[in-house]
């Protein structure tokens, strides 16, 4: 049986993302949410695969510009939107699109590739590793305490909207993508995913609701939330259920949490998805009663070895030179040479021999800081041929605060 694979046409949206939504459950999705995702798709990004007048696969990629290590933001392709119907599987057709996807990105100048995973076993083939994490949690306010940092109470806060408050919180939003990596910067359009609130996927809870901060006239921080109320024999068990929360300073983001956490009729605040070192955990008296867990988030694959490396800088001075496998991308097979510091890199073919041995997947889990070269070599999956290189290159590899993927895509 031949297939077909092509660019979509807008005319072929609707049959396209529904073959998307049958491979992920069949549950149609609101319509705001497929709206959304439509006035989004980069049509001349996103790939069908066609057997007859059926589609039986999809692929796109989102034109993005992630946060690195050193603050710059560096252009990227979003995979997402990935699917094959059940009834074409082990014909080839994945890897077919992500063939087509990895040369188109390079074609484009992109360095980086990145995904989210509903199954992540898939793409460790395709060369992603895990780059960033993050964190969920229950708060249990009948057990936990908040201590908050001297200058708390000259923070006002005030209860609005998400679509009332959308300029102020994306302009504070845009104030903190340069200080952490894994961060997108919003391209025009996706601030309408943070409004993003089907009645259907609220599970019991209210409208999504938004606290904003203020000190001096101006929003240093706000919060998007929502309350789901809940009684038990001995009273009000209600949870607060927390989306997002950003603050341009450590004071902002106590005000925030102190609020979260203070909400009548509520015993538990839930975290959905945070920064491993979210300063949360700190302002707890006791983390436990908190139970924290983490989950991978962003897959990252460098789909130019040289250009992603000297998109970021180094924590630490790194004079090292890798042996790379990559099999699915052979321009990126072979040794690099990587030199570089805090204020920039270069990163070139060399012949010299290798100090460090490993895949591309290794390196896409490293690239942003969140994973240590030295925790992979532990698991087999990074060989030291240098004396002392592993160290060296970890220690440079490593960033400051932890990398954090905002949101979904």
């Amino acid at each position: 049986m031949t297939t077909e694979l092509r660019v979509l046409d807008p005319s072929e949206w609707d049959r396209w993302y529904g073959v998307l939504e049958l491979a992920f459950g069949g549950v149609p999705e609101a319509p705001e949410e497929r709206r959304l995702w439509r006035d989004l798709t980069e049509f001349d990004r996103s790939l069908g695969v066609w057997d007859g007048e059926v589609c039986v696969g999809t692929a796109g990629a989102f034109s993005f510009l992630l946060t690195v290590p050193g603050g710059a933001s560096v252009p990227a392709g979003g995979v997402t939107m990935v699917s094959v119907a059940g009834t074409h599987r082990r014909r080839g057709i994945l890897t077919s699109m992500m063939r087509r996807q990895l040369d188109d990105l390079r074609a484009a100048g992109e360095c980086l590739a990145v995904l989210t995973a509903s199954e992540p076993e898939i793409y460790g083939r395709f060369g992603y590793g895990a780059a960033t994490y993050a964190a969920h949690a229950t708060i249990d306010r009948t057990r936990v305490r908040l201590t908050v940092p001297e200058g708390t109470d000259d923070v006002t806060l005030r209860v609005t909207s998400p679509a009332d408050a959308l300029e102020a919180t994306e302009a504070v939003y845009a104030k903190t993508v340069a200080g952490r990596p894994g961060m997108l910067a919003r391209r025009p359009g996706w601030e309408r995913q943070a409004l993003l609130d089907p009645p259907g996927d609220r599970e019991g809870a209210s409208p999504r609701l938004c606290v904003l901060a203020d000190r001096g006239g101006e929003v240093v921080g706000y919060a998007h939330y929502a309350i789901k109320p809940d009684w038990s024999f001995a009273g009000a068990d209600g949870s607060v259920v927390v989306h997002q929360v950003a603050g341009l300073d450590p004071v902002a983001e106590a005000a925030l949490w102190r609020f979260l956490c203070s909400v009548d009729l509520t015993a538990k605040v839930k975290i959905h998805s945070r920064p491993v070192d979210d300063a949360w955990q700190h302002l707890v008296t006791d983390v436990r009663r908190c139970e924290p867990t983490l989950r991978e988030v962003l897959f990252l694959r460098l789909v130019e070895v040289g250009a992603a490396l000297e998109a970021r800088t180094y924590q630490a001075p790194v004079d090292v030179v890798f042996e790379v496998e990559d099999a699915f991308c052979p321009w990126n097979e072979g040794r690099w040479r990587l030199t570089g510091d805090a204020k920039g890199a270069v990163c070139s073919r060399t012949s010299d021999p290798a100090d460090l041995s490993l895949s591309v997947r290794e390196l896409g889990a490293a690239y942003l800081g969140g994973t240590s070269l030295v925790s992979l070599a532990a698991a087999g999956r990074v060989r030291e041929l240098r004396e002392g290189a592993l160290v060296e290159a970890s220690v440079a590899f490593g960033s400051p605060v932890a990398p954090w993927l905002p949101h979904g895509f």
